[in-house]
């Protein structure tokens, strides 16, 4: 299992804690220090089942100069998005939880945590 944070976020903070709390294993990556290559983002949207737009932080300062609001939500305007995703990573939603069983899980709330707990364990 791995878990992409940002340290200085408080749902990441508690999402590590809970794991630790659980004895879960896991590896930590300070996605904003190790950012994520485009064909990694592609990898998570894939596990999570979601499009970048659905991981996206539209109210961080990045998207609102990006104008990301405005951007198309489908298909052909998928490539732009996973590029500012890879471009500036703090506008990736977090934590992002990849569990064993090959799905991930935005990780916001503690039940996400368990979910993901839950899923390396069957």
């Amino acid at each position: 299992m791995e878990i992409w944070i940002n340290p200085a976020c408080s749902k990441c903070r508690s999402a590590i804690s809970l794991l630790d709390a659980e004895g879960a294993e896991y590896t930590v990556r300070r996605y904003l220090e190790d950012v994520p290559s485009e064909a990694e983002i592609r990898a998570v949207l894939e596990r999570l089942g979601l499009e970048p737009w659905d991981i996206t932080r539209t109210r961080e300062a990045d998207a609102e100069e990006l104008g990301l609001r405005e951007w198309a939500r489908d298909a052909g305007a998928r490539d732009r998005w996973i590029t500012a995703l890879a471009e500036h990573p703090r506008l990736i939603q977090r934590p992002i939880i990849t569990a064993e069983d090959g799905t991930a899980l935005v990780a916001r709330t503690d039940e996400a945590v368990t979910e993901a707990i839950a899923r390396g364990k069957s």
